[in-house]
C-alpha cells in the first residue's frame, strides 16, 4: 500500500512507537503507519520517542531522543561521547545482552541471507567473551579524525562532522589518548595509534611516523612478528591468541598437508600453522596489501616451505596446485562467489573461514553449501564489545555421499 504525502514520515519529525527486532548494522527495527525504521539507541520492546534523521523510498532512519519505557537492559552509557561519536553502537545497552543481541543478528544472517537454520542443523551458537570481559581498554588500533579546530575525535554516525574526544573508553589505556587529545593537529591529518603486545606505542601522522618504532613487534603462542604499524592486525588485544586458538583446535592438521592461507595479512594463522606441518607439508599465503606481504616475506624469509604470493585472491589462487586445507580471513566484503569455487575445485577436508562480518559469511556458506560442503561448526567472539562488529570462525567439510 502505498502512502500518500501526509502519511509518509518526515526528517524532524519525532513520533512514539515500541522498539522491534536487532537488524545487522546496529540498528533496531521498527515500524510506523507501515514504514521500516531503522532506530540507533534503542533496545527491543523499548517504548521511545524517536526523531527522523534520513527518509528514502523504503526505509527511514531515526535516533532515539526519550525513552518512554526502558529496557531492564539498558544502562548509562560508561562513556560521556555515547550516542554522539560513531565509534561506539551499544554502550546503552549491558554487555551480556550485547552479546545475545549479537548471537541472534548471525543466525538471522545465516536464515535470511545463507537459508541455513543453524538450530536446525543442531548448532547450538555462543559468543565468547574474551578479557577484558567489561568491553573496555581493548582496542589496541585507532584511527582518529580531526576536526577543524585541530582536535582528534571520531566521525558522528552517518555524518562527516567530527565529534571531538578528550578519551576512549575502548582504546587501550596504553594509548594515552588524553594526552594525544590535548595536542594541536593539522585539520587535513589522521592520526593512526597502535599499541603492541611488547607495550610499543607508534603514532602516525598521515602515514608517517611522528612518534614511536616505525616497525613494532607482535608476539602470540611463541611466533614473533615485526610488522608495520599500520599493516593490518587484529584490533582486540586477545584476538591474535583466541583466533590462533580457535583455528588450530578446528583444522585436524596432518603433517604433511598442503595448507592455503586465503587474505593472510602477515601471516599471524601461517605462523602457528608451519608449526604443524613437517618439513614435507606446506603452507601458502595469499596478501594483496604490499605492505603486509612485505613484512610476511621478511618474517618467513628462513622458512623452505613456504610460498606468498601477492595479488589477489581470486587471480592468485588458480595458480596453487594443492590444499588439502584451506583457512581464510577475508575483508568484511567477504570471499564471494568466484574465490568459494575455486576453493571447492581443490577438494580440501575441511575449509576453516574467519569472518569480520556475519552478512557476507553467511552469503559465502550459501555459495558453499550449493557447492558440496557443509557447515560443521560456528562460534562466535565479541572481539569488538560496544560496536555492532562481529567477529566469527567457521568451519566446512565435503557433504560425504
Amino acid at each position: 500500500m502505498e502512502l500518500n504525502a501526509q502519511e509518509r514520515l518526515k526528517i524532524g519529525q519525532i513520533v512514539e512507537l515500541q522498539i522491534g527486532p536487532i537488524a545487522h548494522g546496529g540498528h533496531f527495527v521498527a515500524r510506523y503507519n507501515g514504514q521500516v525504521i531503522f532506530v540507533r539507541h534503542g533496545i527491543s520492546d523499548e517504548l521511545v520517542k524517536i526523531k527522523i534523521t534520513a527518509v528514502s523510498a523504503k526505509i527511514a532512519h531515526a535516533d532515539v531522543v526519550e525513552v518512554v519505557t526502558p529496557s531492564p537492559d539498558r544502562i548509562s552509557p560508561p562513556c560521556v561521547y555515547a550516542g554522539r561519536c560513531g565509534g561506539c553502537d551499544f554502550q546503552h545497552i549491558n554487555i551480556e545482552k550485547q552479546r545475545d543481541l549479537k548471537v541472534s543478528i548471525v543466525k538471522e544472517q545465516f536464515l535470511r541471507i545463507g537459508k541455513i537454520d543453524l538450530d536446525l542443523l543442531g548448532i547450538d551458537l555462543k559468543m565468547s567473551a574474551v578479557e577484558p570481559v567489561d568491553g573496555l581498554h581493548w582496542r589496541t588500533r585507532m584511527d582518529f579524525a580531526v576536526s577543524p579546530n585541530g582536535q582528534i575525535g571520531f566521525f558522528g554516525a552517518r555524518s562527516n562532522e567530527v565529534v571531538e574526544i578528550k578519551d576512549c573508553l575502548i582504546a587501550d589505556s596504553r594509548m594515552d589518548v588524553a594526552g594525544l587529545a590535548n595536542r594541536s593537529w593539522k585539520s587535513d591529518a589522521r592520526v593512526e595509534v597502535a599499541v603492541s603486545s611488547t607495550n610499543e606505542v607508534s603514532v602516525m601522522r598521515s602515514g608517517s611516523s611522528i612518534s614511536g618504532p616505525t616497525q613494532i613487534v607482535e608476539q602470540v603462542g611463541g611466533n614473533s612478528f615485526k610488522i608495520a604499524p599500520n599493516a593490518f592486525w587484529q584490533s582486540h588485544k586477545a584476538a591474535p591468541v583466541e583466533l590462533v586458538k580457535a583455528v588450530m583446535a578446528l583444522l585436524e592438521i596432518k603433517k604433511n598437508d598442503h595448507i592455503c592461507d586465503l587474505y593472510s595479512g602477515v601471516g599471524l594463522f601461517a605462523a602457528a600453522l608451519l608449526k604443524e606441518v613437517s618439513d614435507l607439508g606446506f603452507v601458502t599465503l595469499i596478501e594483496s596489501d604490499k605492505t603486509a606481504v612485505a613484512d610476511a616475506r621478511r618474517i618467513f624469509a628462513n622458512k623452505q616451505n613456504v610460498k606468498i604470493l601477492q595479488g589477489l585472491v581470486a587471480q592468485q589462487l588458480p595458480i596453487v596446485k594443492r590444499a588439502d586445507l584451506i583457512l581464510l580471513d577475508p575483508p568484511r566484503t567477504g570471499a564471494g562467489e568466484v574465490v568459494v569455487k575455486q576453493m571447492v575445485k581443490f577438494g580440501p577436508r575441511k575449509i576453516l573461514y574467519v569472518a569480520c562480518d556475519p552478512a557476507a559469511l553467511a552469503r559465502d556458506a550459501k555459495t558453499l553449501a550449493e557447492s558440496g560442503y557443509k557447515l560443521d561448526h560456528i562460534q562466535a567472539f565479541d572481539l569488538f564489545p560496544m560496536t555492532q562488529h562481529i567477529e566469527c570462525v567457521a568451519s566446512f567439510s565435503p557433504v560425504t555421499r
